[in-house]
């Protein structure tokens, strides 16, 4: 895929996942109009240096398609979208254009695809249910179906929910077995348990 308009972000948006972007600088207003125009996604890379406003930022290399899904008006005026994570991608090349906005030509990896969850790691599954109760009003847009017994599903949601740091974050993304994934989740564990 060529000319994909990127929205580098802090933070990482998983396939699958969900999240509201508020939109004000004039270069993101005419990417969401691009992309509503043309019914096509764009990505959110997590940003590796710089910020989400201002000069362009570094992204990382593996990103996710970003589908509109919703459009909502935020205090001010400002345009609110909501996001839904759709195949990951690793970028090629990049460019910045005129007006500020990264584009980028990209090669999109195929979808991790369902499989049943290990019993090994049923405690995961038991935890993620829990989180999604106890966030159900914070979450974006509650899962009508959680799939936990699916191992890729459980793993990025809890790659979402967890309180990793951004650069474990972005390992979980760039994950590619989602048993490794779960794996890795699992060692963390310890570090989320009350003394």
């Amino acid at each position: 895929m060529d000319d994909l308009p990127l929205f580098p972000l802090s933070t990482v948006l998983f396939p699958g996942g969900r999240a509201h972007l508020r939109v004000f600088e004039p270069r993101y207003v005419d990417l969401v109009r691009e992309c509503t125009r043309d019914g096509r996604p764009f990505g959110v890379n997590q940003i590796l240096q710089g910020a989400e406003s201002g000069a362009p930022a570094t992204p990382a290399a593996v990103g996710t398609l970003a589908h509109i899904r919703d459009f909502f008006a935020l205090d001010g005026g400002l345009l609110g979208i909501r996001i839904e994570g759709g195949q990951r991608f690793r970028v090629a090349r990049t460019r910045v254009r005129g007006d500020g906005q990264l584009r980028a030509d990209i090669a999109l990896w195929p979808d991790e695809p369902a499989s049943p969850l290990p019993p090994e790691y049923g405690l995961l599954a038991t935890i993620l249910d829990r989180l999604l109760t106890a966030f159900a009003s914070d979450l974006v847009q509650p899962f009508d179906a959680p799939q936990l017994d699916d191992a890729s599903w459980v793993g990025m949601r809890l790659s979402e929910l967890l309180p990793l740091s951004s650069g474990e974050r972005q390992a979980m993304l760039e994950l590619d077995d989602p048993l490794a994934r779960l794996a890795a989740l699992n060692e963390l564990l310890p570090r989320f348990q009350r003394a």
